[in-house]
């Protein structure tokens, strides 16, 4: 038979489960405003009756009751929806992260009038124009060098703009790996108390909360995927490979000084496999975009613009004179790389030769440029390749018998290698190493001339022999053997942007500043301003920058292109923002707390709570009777 106190118990699970479910809302209530609380609901269940199917049953109809108890303590939670705000995060975080770095550089390249870069280079070549008019006096060649002095200041300012931009970059990245490290070890932590808590037959809510917000927090740094299998095998992958199981949480590690610009890059802690996230997703990707891309780009081509614009410059001023009759000087100073006359340099390090680094070769005869060639043949040159090993490929270009010079050198500048092609003032034809993609390389180093006819051989005077034995490779010593003769010169030092100067021996002795050319080897007449008309071509004449054909427009492609990265960002983060908000208001309609829905339940909690107490009250009176009458 039942118990006599089985009534007093029952109403003791009552009193306790709605005290429980009391201290629940009060929970939901306190943490509304919490970060990454997800709201959560007591489920009540009945008590095993008194009497289950068996022989010992007592005879009376129908089970006897014995109250309610809480279940469990239900955390209102849309995995789906988590899913999928996991998977959205890193294209926020991506956009989030580079719009900043991009207005940055929009405002560095918005100049307003005379200060301008451009407007400075306008200036520099108004001042040889002028002196072209006024070859035998010293007051334009004086204003002459103080608008070369202004334009060199600002190109060092731009530089040193961008490269302050680039070593941001690199100072958040290092941030924000230490950043992912720490989600990474506080993900595995709670993973481990997870599980604990787990095995006792509690559910950790609060835990569970605090784990979906690390997550969330780390899926708008790098793009992850999660498994939620168990709770034995909580998971992180990234990139296809695991980064939290359980509770092991990898690291990743920087290792610095491993390229060309010091720059560190990231790999696994435990192998030291390297790391590349998923391209365009989480901010992480923003900035080794930022830094290994998009400013590092930028940085070279105004390393572009300065080393070309140093080469011309000075070479036309090398062949002119002074009023002084001096010649033979360079205008703006040159930096070579290497010291030996030959470009030999050490690669490795082993303390032999063992490569050619050459910027600029030029051929020993004379081209005319609408002259058809008569020759067939195909020029292979170094290019980037970045599906190849290690980003180097080469690039095949073929020529034909109808082909004109200019059809040729136009053919060399689109091919996409990464060398030029022009005549220089004397008609020669003249081949230069531009930047390169591969940060493992270094800019402005030819890396391979081949020609299997005779047009680079016979005809423009540039190799000694056509074919594979006649090609030159800069991963040999001395490889310069293979040019014919002509003018070559060494590579410069890296960011000619950061190191571009006026000759100091032209600011000591302004008369030496070139205004004409000589005849015969006789100095130029005072009254000859051949040279600077020359130079104040250059303005207006192709002189092919890169895959740019002059120097105006690389101003105008910086700008469109700058313009265009800053409204591409901008619009980007505002439809991510958007999409983002739709998400989590969505989220927030399922797991947020409502404190009109938390009042209601704690007014129906509280009216349980009275009831359960007054139906103990009742069956204490009837027991107090009961003991009364055997006394």
């Amino acid at each position: 038979m039942t118990s006599t106190f089985s009534a007093l118990e029952m109403g003791k699970r009552s009193l306790g489960a709605h005290e429980q479910a009391l201290q629940t809302t009060g929970h939901n209530l306190s943490n509304a405003s919490t970060e990454g609380y997800s709201r959560q609901r007591v489920e009540f269940a009945e008590m095993d009756p008194v009497f289950m199917p068996g022989l010992n049953r007592e005879e009376r109809p129908g089970q006897l009751g014995q109250g309610v108890v809480v279940s469990r303590i239900e955390r209102i939670r849309d995995e789906l929806l988590d899913r999928r705000i996991v998977a959205q995060a890193g294209g926020e975080g991506y956009w989030k992260t580079r719009d900043p770095y991009v207005r940055q550089l929009d405002q560095m390249y918005l100049e307003v009038g005379d200060n301008s870069l451009r407007a400075k280079m306008d200036a520099f070549w108004d001042g040889w124009q002028e002196l072209s008019r006024h070859p035998a006096d010293s007051a334009p060649r004086t204003a002459l060098l103080e608008r070369a002095q202004t334009l060199v200041d600002g190109i060092h300012d731009r530089f040193r703009g961008l490269k302050s931009l680039q070593d941001m970059a690199d100072e958040d990245i290092m941030l924000t790996v230490e950043r992912v490290n720490e989600l990474s070890r506080q993900i595995a932590g709670l993973n481990r108390d997870i599980q604990r808590i787990i095995a006792q037959g509690d559910r950790p809510n609060d835990l569970f909360d605090r784990r979906d917000l690390l997550v969330d927090k780390l899926s708008s740094v790098i793009e992850i995927t999660v498994d939620r299998r168990d709770a034995d095998e909580f998971m992180v992958h990234t990139g296809g490979l695991v980064l939290v199981q359980g509770r092991i949480g990898r690291q990743f590690e920087v290792t610095r000084g491993v390229d060309t610009e010091g720059y560190g890059r990231i790999s696994w802690a435990d192998t030291g496999d390297l790391f590349e996230p998923v391209r365009g997703r989480g901010s992480l990707s923003a900035l080794l975009e930022l830094r290994d891309d998009t400013i590092e780009r930028e940085i070279q081509t105004l390393d572009n613009l300065s080393m070309n614009f140093v080469d011309l410059v000075n070479e036309n001023h090398r062949a002119g004179y002074g009023i002084n009759g001096r010649t033979g000087l360079d205008f703006f100073t040159e930096h070579h790389f290497v010291t030996n006359v030959n470009g030999n340099y050490d690669r490795n390090g082993d303390g032999d030769y063992d490569s050619t680094y050459i910027y600029r070769v030029n051929g020993t005869n004379r081209l005319d440029e609408r002259a058809q060639v008569g020759l067939e043949g195909t020029i292979t040159l170094s290019a980037f390749d970045p599906a190849g090993a290690g980003g180097a490929a080469l690039t095949q270009i073929p020529y034909y018998a109808e082909d004109t010079v200019a059809d040729i050198i136009s053919r060399i500048n689109n091919s996409g290698a990464d060398v030029t092609a022009r005549l220089n003032r004397e008609g020669r034809l003249s081949l230069k190493g531009t930047v390169t993609e591969s940060r493992d390389e270094p800019d402005f180093v030819i890396r391979h001339i081949e020609d299997s006819g005779r047009f680079l051989e016979g005809y423009a005077g540039l190799l000694a022999a056509s074919g594979p034995e006649g090609a030159f490779n800069w991963e040999t010593p001395d490889a310069v053997a293979v040019f014919r003769g002509g003018e070559y010169s060494t590579a410069p030092v890296a960011h000619p942007s950061g190191w571009i100067e006026v000759n100091p021996v032209l600011r000591r002795e302004t008369a030496s500043v070139a205004s004409g050319y000589g005849e015969n080897g006789r100095p130029a007449n005072p009254g000859n301003g051949e040279a600077a008309l020359a130079i104040a071509a250059i303005r207006n004449t192709v002189v092919t920058v890169g895959r740019l054909g002059t120097f105006d427009d690389y101003f105008a492609d910086s700008m469109g292109r700058i313009g265009l990265l800053g409204e591409q960002s901008g619009r980007a983060l505002e439809t991510q923002a958007q999409i983002m908000k739709q998400l989590h208001d969505m989220r927030q309609s399922v797991a947020g707390v409502n404190m009109d829905e938390e009042l209601a339940n704690m007014i129906k909690y509280q009216h349980g709570y009275q009831a359960a107490a007054r139906f103990v009250t009742t069956v204490n009176s009837m027991l107090d009777i009961l003991m009364n009458l055997g006394g």
